[in-house]
């Protein structure tokens, strides 16, 4: 297994992983194995898969960020999985939609975002049944964990503390990005689940150097800055969604986790998995940034979803086929 970095909000164990300590409880302890009916969990003894993905410009597509550079003819049909003000906002292919149902047949499936819930919860991924939903989901870039939909408010309250000892009040962030945004070019101002703030900017409009000097101030605050395609994020340095990923995957007692991201913000979470995907768009493939572990993919746009979703599926079905060939014996 890959060397893995720690976790703000882990469970390190012995060797200093989170969840990969090998210590006894943690499989079946939720009740999640050996129970029939609940597709991506293996019986009992067999190798869980955990795979944690962000949605907007990994899994999911605005219009603007489908880069069809194709003929219209060779473009691929789509399928919506989001809606808002009653206009499709999000898509994937629909080969992208096929992969995704047999991935979350093989795999505990995690959508992990910086979306707030609200937004989170407009988004309705493909299933093996009929209205199915991932059993967990991270959102507000970890500050959030569902649990069948519902906000475990015992996690909650511990991010709620982290940020309290370790970060600059969010109010002195919020002022300060008052004063730093020009109206010329900030679209909105806002402030997301009481976690962190962003702006909605027109990116073309943003002064040479603005988004350095920010991050630099924002570092001094124990804040992120991340600038993903119209918005500007800045995000408390322990607030993680590999943390979040890591607390389920104590939870459900998984032996391998696979993730895929293309922001800065997802940097951490691909660190953190055994394996991870980049797309070739997104502030990650624009920096050159790759680490061990981490495969950076040549597709752009929703093509990249496609292909994230593909090379998922293959390591999945991969790291789960001795299971099936001894529950088959």
């Amino acid at each position: 297994m890959s060397e893995r970095t720690d976790h703000h909000l882990g469970h390190t164990g012995q060797n200093g992983h989170t969840g990969h300590t090998g210590q006894t409880g943690h499989t079946g302890q939720t009740g999640h194995t050996g129970q029939t009916g609940q597709t991506g969990r293996t019986d009992e003894g067999s190798a869980r898969v955990l795979v944690g993905s962000d949605l907007d410009r990994t899994l999911i597509y605005s219009p603007r960020a489908l880069a069809l550079g194709m003929a219209d003819e060779l473009a691929p049909r789509l399928l919506a999985v989001e809606v808002q003000h009653g206009k499709p906002l999000s898509f994937m292919t629909e080969r992208c939609a096929e992969l995704l149902v047999q991935l979350i047949e093989v795999a505990e499936f995690v959508p992990v975002t910086t979306r707030t819930r609200a937004q989170y919860q407009r988004v309705h991924l493909p299933g093996p049944v009929p209205g199915w939903s991932p059993r967990y989901a991270v959102c507000a870039n970890g500050g959030h964990l569902l649990v069948d939909g519902v906000t475990d408010e015992d996690w909650h309250a511990r991010v709620q503390q982290l940020l309290a000892d370790n970060c600059a009040p969010l109010d002195q962030i919020v002022h300060h990005l008052a004063l730093a945004a020009d109206p010329e070019w900030t679209l909105k101002r806002r402030v997301a689940e009481d976690l962190f703030a962003y702006l909605v900017v027109e990116r073309e409009l943003l002064p040479p150097g603005w988004t350095e000097e920010l991050t630099g101030w924002a570092d001094g605050h124990g804040y992120n800055v991340s600038l993903q395609g119209r918005k500007v994020y800045l995000v408390p340095q322990p607030l993680t969604k590999s943390a979040a990923l890591a607390e389920v995957e104590r939870r459900i007692g998984a032996s391998t986790v696979l993730s895929a991201g293309d922001s800065l913000l997802d940097a951490e979470l691909l660190l953190a998995a055994d394996q991870g995907f980049r797309p070739g768009h997104g502030e990650l493939a624009d920096s050159g940034w790759t680490a061990p572990g981490v495969v950076a993919l040549r597709e752009t746009g929703v093509a990249a979803g496609e292909e994230i979703v593909r090379r998922l599926l293959a390591r999945a079905l991969i790291l789960t086929a001795p299971a099936a060939a001894a529950a088959a014996r």
